[in-house]
This record gives structure tokens, sequence and C-alpha cells, in this order.
């Protein structure tokens, strides 16, 4: 007689996640966020509290009140676990709220300028008070990216290999080249304001490479002077292919630290109406002065020219910082 075994069913195992918070009181807990948002908007529109400063104290303080009302019934430990949900998201949002607040600012003002010729005209036939659809900010923007280019390329093969001059202040660096190149040859150039923009953001580069390099295994450096190798060809051949992602991110974020610097370039290149293209060829615009000499100008269409270059630079430096986030977020290998 021939016995048959019949496999039990396979029996699924759930994993057990008891610190999760169950989603019945993540809704109820975005709610009274919700709720608390809403009210100090009214607070702030009918009431003498004034500001996105105001909206953010009152949002935080009818946060815990809200917060403590909706968990009066429950047990000691749970009210404290809510109530410390309430605050810690509350207080995130009240100090993303400055932030926000910014954004919102620069989008809303600047977009008011957003036409095709701003970014194909100069302001070589153009006065800073005439209509919005007469001239334009590419000879700022090719400026800005000129000294930007020139500041990388002399401060890449420097920050990968050195760290100094870290915590040097702006001014200091225009006033440095001011000194030793601008008042030496009485000539205000791009070249002068790409230095300034190289001695700043070397500091930034020379950081970020130092950390990128220790993430290097020594293995990788023993093997190659084990196959006879000299150091800088181990360097270039074997360590620096293998951190390349976290060196352009080091790159990356220096043009972003630099990007939109305005003090060392009011002392080195200045500004300038026309686009230019030859970096020694005198005073040259950038980004940065461009929004500083029209908003001294003051008048309507000279700040709405400068709030539409504001919210060019804004989006260039979120440009640079989201492939910053894209490339340091890659495997090395």
């Amino acid at each position: 007689m021939t016995a048959t075994i019949t496999p039990a069913a396979a029996v699924t195992v759930q994993p057990q996640t008891p610190w999760s918070t169950p989603r019945a009181k993540q809704l109820q807990s975005l709610g009274t966020l919700i709720v608390a948002g809403v009210v100090a908007g009214v607070v702030v529109l009918f009431t003498g509290v004034a500001g996105i400063d105001g909206w953010a104290v009152t949002f935080f303080g009818l946060s815990l009140v809200l917060a403590v009302v909706r968990t009066a019934k429950v047990g000691s430990k749970e009210r404290t676990d809510q109530l410390m949900k309430v605050v810690v998201a509350s207080a995130a949002v009240a100090a993303f709220t400055p932030w926000l607040s910014i954004f919102g600012s620069v989008i809303l003002k600047g977009y008011v300028g957003v036409r095709p010729n701003y970014f194909t005209q100069d302001m070589s036939t153009t006065v800073p008070d005439d209509f919005l659809e007469f001239g334009g900010a590419i000879h700022a923007i090719v400026g800005s990216l000129l000294m930007v280019v020139i500041a990388t390329v002399i401060t890449l093969p420097l920050g990968i290999f050195i760290q100094s001059m870290s915590g040097v202040p702006s001014i200091v660096a225009g006033l440095f080249i001011y000194t030793t190149l601008v008042f030496a040859t009485d000539t205000f150039s791009g070249m002068a304001g790409a230095l300034a923009l190289a001695v700043l953001m070397l500091p930034t580069v020379a950081r970020t490479s130092e950390e990128v390099l220790k993430l290097v295994p020594e293995d990788l450096r023993s093997a190659g002077y084990a196959l006879g190798a000299r150091q800088w060809r181990t360097a270039f051949m074997v360590v620096i292919p293998t951190v390349r992602s976290g060196l352009t991110t080091a790159a990356i974020l220096g043009i972003a630290r630099v990007v939109g610097e305005t003090a060392p370039l009011l002392l080195t290149s200045l500004s300038n109406s026309t686009l230019k293209l030859n970096p020694v060829d005198g005073p040259i615009a950038s980004l940065p002065t461009y929004i500083f000499g029209y908003l001294q100008i003051g008048t309507e269409y000279a700040v709405a020219r400068a709030w539409t270059g504001s919210l060019v630079l804004l989006f260039i430096v979120l440009v640079l910082f989201t492939l910053a986030r894209r490339f340091g977020g890659k495997d090395k290998r």
C-alpha cells in the first residue's frame, strides 16, 4: 500500500512593522496641519498679524492646540507620540516657510519679464525704463557663464588636490583680485571676475573632492602600486575614474556656490550693457551685477527686469543642485 503525502499549502508571512503609523492616524495628523494652515491664513487676512512670519507663528501655535484637543481622550504614550509628530511636522513647515516665501516672490515678480527677447537681446540700444518687450539680459547671462567656466577651469585641477582658503568672505576675494590685477592694470574685465570667483570656488571643490577621494579603498591604490604604476598614474588611471561622479558633484557644487556672487564682481568685472565674448576686453556683465544695477535704478520696468534676472539665476542654481544630486547619488564603482 502506497501512502500519498500532500504538501502543505504555502503560508505567506507578512513582515511585522509595529513602529509604522496606521494610515488613519496619518490622515488625522495631516488634517490637523491642513486645518491649522487654513485657519492661520484666515487670521493673517482678518487680523493685525501680518506677513509670512505671522502666518508661520500662528500655524505652529494652532497645530499644537489642535493636536492637544484631538488627543485628549487617548492614552498618555499615544498622546505624546501624536503630539511630537505634529510638533515636528509643523516645525518643519514653519522652517521652510521663509524659503517658500522667497521662491514665491521671485517667481511671481520675475515671471512678468519672461519674454523671448529677454534671452536673445542685450541692453545696448535700450534704456532700463523701456517696455519689457525691448531689450534683454543675454549679455548678463553669457557674461556669468563665461566667468564661471573660466573659474571652473582654473579651480578644478587645484581643487582635486588641495584644500585652502576655507571661509574667505566673497568681498575679500574681490579686494584681493582688485588690488593685484585690476588696480595694477587699471582695467576691469571678465577675467578678473573669473579669478575672483575661482578664489571663492576653490575651497568648496577642495573640501568636497577630499571627502570623495577618501571613499576610494586603499586596496585599489595598493594594487596600482603593486603593478608598478607610479603615484600620479595610479591617481589618474585608478583613483579619479573610480570617483568621477563624486568629483563631478564637487565641480557642480562649486559652480552653484559662486554663480550668484555679486560683491567680488562689483570690484573686478563691473557691468556692461552689450554682449561680450572676450573676457579680457573691458567690463563685462553678469546676472548678479545686472540684478544689482537695475534694482538700484528703481523704476518700474527696471525693477521688473531685475526680478526676471533673479528668476533666471534661481532656475540656474536649482538646475545645478539637481545635477549635483543626480550625479552624487550614483553608485561609486
